[in-house]
């Protein structure tokens, strides 16, 4: 359950920006992960509400986004989206692949008083 201490760093990240920002509360706070980070949303808005309690963010709506991961082939530049049954390029066959989405872990915004 990894949920649980990206909850805490990131919630590390929300209370410390909304001090340094002077604000008194988080409203909102809008994180978004890549498809490959495999981040099940009940149990990272539940880990997070932990992580935030009894925080300036204690009462903050979350959203979070899922960026669905994408793939280039370095052989032949094919963008593609990966499927299950599959792990090389649909265009050539070739294995040596790079993610250029699917990994992110970021929080886009942070809204509040």
């Amino acid at each position: 359950m990894h949920e649980l201490k990206i909850a805490e760093e990131l919630s590390a990240i929300v209370t410390a920006t909304a001090e340094n920002a002077g604000l008194k509360k988080v409203d909102r706070v809008n994180i978004c992960f890549g498809q490959f980070v495999q981040i099940v949303p009940a149990i990272f808005e539940a880990a997070f509400r932990e992580a935030v309690r009894e925080s300036v963010a204690e009462k903050a709506a979350l959203s979070i986004e899922i960026i669905p991961a994408e793939l280039r082939c370095q052989s032949c530049g094919s963008l593609f989206i990966p499927d299950d049954n599959r792990n090389g390029c649909r265009t050539c066959g070739s294995q040596e692949i790079n993610v250029v989405h699917g990994k992110e872990l970021f929080i886009k915004s942070i809204e509040g008083d």
